[in-house]
């Protein structure tokens, strides 16, 4: 999956942008997708690039399908906001 390496029991990915602003929007819109499937990131966020950590902690930590269709939509949301990305 694009942008994505999963690690020591983790998806792991990082996104950057154009600015600060682009970011921000990029982490709402994947806050309000994450709420509705209830499944919610370990994320940081420095200026225009945001980081993320996916596990599922009722499976013990471990990487799950939940997480993989989590980064799925990420990559989704993604796509909207900008055109670069590590």
């Amino acid at each position: 999956m694009k942008n994505w390496k999963e690690e020591d029991n983790r998806l792991k990915a990082s996104f950057k942008f154009e600015n600060f602003i682009q970011a921000f929007g990029f982490m709402t819109q994947v806050a309000i997708m994450a709420e509705k499937q209830d499944h919610h990131p370990n994320w940081s966020n420095v200026y225009n690039e945001v980081h993320f950590e996916l596990s599922t902690h009722e499976a013990g930590d471990i990487v799950t399908e939940k997480d993989h269709q989590l980064a799925k939509e990420i990559n989704q949301i993604h796509k909207f906001f900008s055109t670069s990305s590590d």
